[in-house]
């Protein structure tokens, strides 16, 4: 079984949440997956953002703030 990291975004709003998340890989047929825990920290994580707490999302990830940028 081997591993491999990758960086998830998560975007909710004019928010966006960045989490490194571990890709697990078998013979099976439901290859690759993440762990368990990996997938509670996204959910928590789109939870944060989504109720507007940001200094939880902030405490898992990194965190980046959308703003438009002004047309000519």
């Amino acid at each position: 079984m081997g591993a491999r990291k990758r960086v998830k975004r998560i975007h909710e709003g004019r928010y966006v949440a960045e989490l490194e998340v571990e890709f697990l890989e078998d013979e099976t047929g439901w290859s690759p997956y993440r762990s368990s825990q990996d997938a509670c920290n996204l959910d928590d994580v789109r939870d944060a953002l989504r109720r507007g707490d940001i200094r939880r999302a902030a405490t898992m990830s990194r965190g980046y703030e959308l703003r438009p940028v002004a047309s000519q």
